[in-house]
């Protein structure tokens, strides 16, 4: 019996220490983080982006963007798409697959960019993976690709950043003539500015030059309202004086809408000045217009500055 429990007590004795010895490995195992999902992950699991996610897999792109490696990803939603003329995500997916690649590469920065690290610019220069150009600004309203704003910014990822904007980023086609020709709704304009170009002043040449301009461009609507009833009457008016309201549209630099503010009244290349005003309604007023005229639409980039459009001929 003694010998028994001698026994027993060494046994209790080697088979504690390694029991402790066991539990106290198990606790020093290092446990597995989580990790941030990949950015075709997060497209994946929100609702809002599956316009997105269309776009990207008939792009070819869905491999990319859930490689390891950093990129950042200016994210259109889904209503973005619908405004942007994809009304349905069977339409993202009946697109044209070399298109989209090229709106969404022009999307997309090679490397990390938070939302601090956007420089105060304004519209700093930065070269996306289309090989393009897209223009940033930080300032007290928020962070700006385009003039466009980042509505949700800073979603990590486990290879990058995603920034969510309201509008799909359309790269440039060609400079502020050609942009102006490929568009029926310019075509008043035009023709303005080939009559014009007949005077003193190559305005079409002004206009296609390398310096960046911004242009509050009048609609077809408008250049009619203002007494111009056809295009036969453009080309039958006087070229100079076609030329100083032309030029009268035009600012200097790429002012995208982000960098208007209320009560701003920007210098044109025609030496007058035009009044902006931020209100309910944005709108920009001619020192002689009666009323102030609409900017219907914003930020059209094009590959020397960019286009406002508006509503009325704004007259000196």
């Amino acid at each position: 019996m003694r010998a028994s429990i001698i026994l027993k007590n060494l046994f209790l004795t080697a088979f504690v220490p390694f029991v402790m010895a066991s539990c106290n490995s198990n606790d020093d195992t290092p446990q597995p983080q989580p990790t941030d999902p990949t950015i075709a992950e997060i497209a994946a699991s929100d609702t809002s982006f599956s316009f997105l996610l269309a776009a990207a897999t008939k792009a070819g792109l869905v491999d990319e963007l859930s490689a390891p490696g950093a990129l950042t990803v200016f994210a259109p939603t889904n209503n973005a798409f619908r405004a942007a003329g994809f009304p349905t995500q069977t339409s993202v997916e009946a697109a044209d697959a070399t298109t989209l690649a090229g709106i969404l590469t022009y999307h997309i920065i090679s490397g990390k960019v938070l939302a601090a690290d956007v420089p105060a610019g304004p519209n700093a220069a930065v070269t996306v993976l289309s090989g393009g150009t897209v223009y940033t600004t930080s300032n007290s309203l928020g962070v700006f690709v385009n003039g466009v704003k980042v509505v949700t910014a800073d979603i990590a990822a486990s290879n990058g950043v995603v920034h969510v904007i309201g509008k799909v980023l359309i790269p440039p086609s060609g400079n502020i003539v050609e942009t102006a020709v490929a568009n029926p709704d310019f075509s008043y304009l035009v023709a303005a500015v080939l009559r014009a170009s007949e005077g003193t002043t190559d305005v079409a040449g002004v206009l296609s030059g390398t310096d960046p301009l911004t242009v509050f461009a009048p609609t077809n609507q408008a250049f009619i309202n203002a007494g111009f009833a056809t295009i036969a009457d453009i080309q039958a008016a006087d070229p100079d004086v076609l030329t100083s309201i032309l030029t009268y549209h035009v600012v200097n630099g790429r002012v995208f809408s982000s960098d208007l503010t209320d009560g701003a009244t920007p210098s044109t290349l025609n030496g007058g000045t035009v009044t902006i005003d931020l209100g309910a309604t944005a709108t920009v007023k001619g020192n002689t217009n009666t009323t102030a005229s609409n900017i219907v639409a914003t930020d059209i980039v094009t590959t020397n500055g960019v286009i406002h459009v508006i509503d009325q001929v704004l007259l000196p």
